[in-house]
This record gives C-alpha cells, structure tokens and sequence, in this order.
C-alpha cells in the first residue's frame, strides 16, 4: 500500500505500512528482549532532588559527551516551532485533517542523559512541559498492562469484542464520510462487524489490527491515506496479525477499549500506578479531543488520544520522560517494586511479526540493528513526531531523552554517547 508521508510525519523510522506472515520470521528474531536490572539500582526520589554524576563519574569521556550533546543541539528540527502550523503543513493536509485537540509551540531542543539512575547531561530546558507526539502511545499500552496486571484484561490474545459494549459519545459525529458508526453516531459499538469482531487486544497493541471503522471524526483510511482514492473506501481488509499499519485511529481505538476495561479516565489510572510511584513531577498532562468524550457509569469522561497526529495526546517535561524510560529500563522496577510487571516488558520487547522492528506500541526494538544502527542489540525506545525520543540502553544502564532533534540525526547523537563511553 503506497502511503503520502510528509518530512514531519516521518518520525518513527520504520516504514508505515509492512507484510510478514507471521510462519517466515524466524524464532531468533521473534524472541522477546531480556535483560538483567543491576543489583541496589539507585532510583530518584520525587521532586527536584535526583542526584547527579560528573561525566567522569558515569564512565564518559566528557569532552566526547559534550561534543554528543553539541551535535543534538546543531541538529535541531527543522519544522515551524509552531506545532499547529507544523500539522497543517504536513497530517493537516490529509483528508479529515483538522485539528481535533490542542497544539502548543514547542521550546528549545532539549535533552537528558541518565545512567545507573543518575543524571549525568542535560541540555535545552528539561523541565519544559511541551507536546510528546506518538511517545504518548507508550504510556497508553502501559495501562493496557496495568490491566493486564490486575486481570481487568485476562489474556492480550482475547477478542476485544468481549471486553468493550456500547459506549454512549457525547459529540456525537453526523453526516458525510467522517459520521462515526453507525449511522446516528450517538452509540460506539467499534468491534461489531465479520472483521472488527476478530480483533485481540495484541492486534491493537502491535497495529496489526486492519481495524475498519471511523473514531472521532477520523476515518482510519484518512491517516496517511493511500495515494490511489479508490482504494479509500473500498479496499480488501486484511487478516488481524498479518499487516502491520502505524494508524492513530486506530491507536485512539484502543484508547477508547482501555477506558471501557478501567472505566474511569486513563490519566488517572496513569497517575496512581505509574506517574506518582516514580517520583514525576505533577505537571504533565495527558489530553483527547474536543470531540473524544463518552458518557460512561454515568459521568463524562474524555477518552485520551494516543498521540499528537491530530493534536492532544501526552504534554510532559523531558524529566518525567526520562523517568518513565529509566523505569522501562529497569523492566517495571521501581525502588523494590515492581509497578509493571516483567511480564509485561518481555511482551513488549517481543517483536511483532509483520514489523520486527516494533513491539507494542511505542516500543521500537533495534532487532538485528535495523532500527538504530550504531546502538546496541538489546536497545529500545519510545518514538514520537518533532522528533521525541527516549532511548533506553540495557547493556550500559543508560537512558538518553532527544527532544525536538531532526529525525536523521537520532542515530548520530547514539553512536557519539556510546563512542563517549570509556
């Protein structure tokens, strides 16, 4: 399937669209990630009070750990600061392309280097809270976990359809292509349908789900549609598990299934399990869209989206960002508990079998060197537009959060920190 990507939508670095019957990729690429946590691992207490290391200290040649920083800062995105302008030159243009959700203007390229748990770098102003683009589907398939953990979810290979009813919205969308189904659009049953009704949680964690249907306003079709328009409306669905498709629609959905499960907002649940156990701080915020709320057990509730693609999603300062690396990091571990279960990191770093590249999302794996080539095998991240990242580095205990740096220079600024390495 041919695919329209702007410059700035090409922020994830895997290809958009691939095909990988699940029998040809073999059991060694398939493996899941593991990986040991360091005995007496230093944590950071909540606040302003994380300690930090000289460079030395940390086991970096300073002067090639300043230069790395150096090369972040000269590579600097190049899109508009101004975020909204920056959608509407790029997913903007796209059919149902308007905003749905709130845009900011970014701040300075940023950044944070963390290893054995303390802060060694930073650069730009870490406690910035700006938009964190597609890094946002990483804390949404951690409530998956949590749910999974607590056994709200029993199995991530169940039906979804067993899980989700129907969800009254409150916006409801009428009329013209983009009317959410069915046709009165006041009632969301998203997994009815031959095709929907197959669908696993693990389909919709790894979006190889080829889920049919509109959400909010937003045909799943008008997300990097294909160039060929025939195809928009009347193209084949393929089997759940065997295509992998980056689609926000579809990540909004299971955005909205998570909710149904927790019935009650996911930054809250967010907040309680994940957000205040690891010490971050109490200014982020995780937003949906103006038209993203449902009436559920009798009280309104905004269903958050998954990212920035058509605004909203996670505003976070580079701080907390790395604080919830440095706790992917150490495999859900936090100060002698384990807020997420190992379980569930190992299921995150297994790769999904149409795109080896990609775990749940937004767990990007570096299988066979194909995703970083100058990072190590067992490195992961979590990827979102402008570019943001948070880079996580088992074999050496390191965290490495990118923000607003070009999307080509992510893989210079790896080889410089790991060269800076003694």
């Amino acid at each position: 399937m041919t695919r329209v990507l702007t410059s700035l939508a090409v922020a994830c670095f895997v290809a958009v669209a691939g095909t990988l019957p699940a029998q040809s990729a073999t059991l060694e690429t398939r493996a899941p990630q593991t990986w040991t946590v360091p005995a007496n691992a230093y944590y950071p207490d909540a606040g302003p009070a994380w300690q930090r290391r000289s460079a030395q200290a940390a086991g970096f040649d300073s002067a090639r750990l300043a230069a790395a920083i150096a090369f972040a800062i000269e590579n600097e995105a190049r899109t508009p600061r101004d975020l909204e302008l920056a959608h509407y030159q790029s997913f903007g243009r796209e059919p149902f392309g308007d905003a749905g959700g709130i845009f900011t203007p970014r701040g300075d390229a940023t950044g944070m280097i963390v290893r054995g748990g303390y802060i060694v770098a930073e650069w730009g102003d870490p406690d910035r809270v700006d938009m964190t683009f597609s890094v946002s589907k990483s804390f949404l398939s951690t409530t998956v976990g949590l749910a999974v953990d607590r056994g709200l979810i029993r199995n991530v290979n169940d039906r979804a359809a067993g899980y989700v009813g129907p969800i009254v919205s409150l916006h409801p969308m009428r009329g013209g292509l983009g009317a959410d189904r069915p046709a009165n659009g006041a009632l969301l049953e998203p997994f009815t349908g031959p095709h929907n009704a197959r669908i696993t949680w693990d389909h919709l964690l790894r979006q190889t789900s080829d889920w049919d249907g509109v959400l909010w306003g937003k045909p799943e079709w008008a997300d990097r549609p294909d160039r060929d328009a025939a195809q928009w409306l009347s193209r084949e669905r393929k089997e759940p598990g065997t295509v992998y498709e980056y689609n926000d629609t579809r990540v909004n959905l299971l955005a909205l299934a998570a909710t149904s499960v927790w019935r009650r907002p996911l930054p809250e649940v967010l907040r309680e399990y994940i957000m205040d156990p690891i010490g971050a701080s109490p200014t982020w915020r995780w937003m949906g869209y103006e038209t993203s709320k449902i009436q559920l057990d009798g009280r309104a509730i905004e269903v958050v989206s998954g990212g920035g693609h058509w605004g909203g999603g996670m505003f976070i300062s580079a701080r907390d960002q790395a604080r919830f690396g440095l706790l992917t990091l150490r495999r859900g571990q936090w100060k002698g508990k384990q807020l997420l279960s190992e379980q569930w990191v190992t299921q995150a770093t297994t790769p999904t079998p149409a795109q080896l590249t990609y775990g749940y999302m937004n767990w990007f794996l570096n299988t066979d060197g194909k995703y970083l080539a100058s990072a190590t095998p067992k490195t992961f991240a979590h990827v979102g537009n402008g570019t943001n990242i948070i880079i996580a580095v088992p074999e050496h205990d390191l965290v490495i959060v990118a923000r607003w740096i070009n999307n080509g220079s992510v893989d210079g600024l790896v080889q410089r920190v790991l060269a800076a390495l003694r």
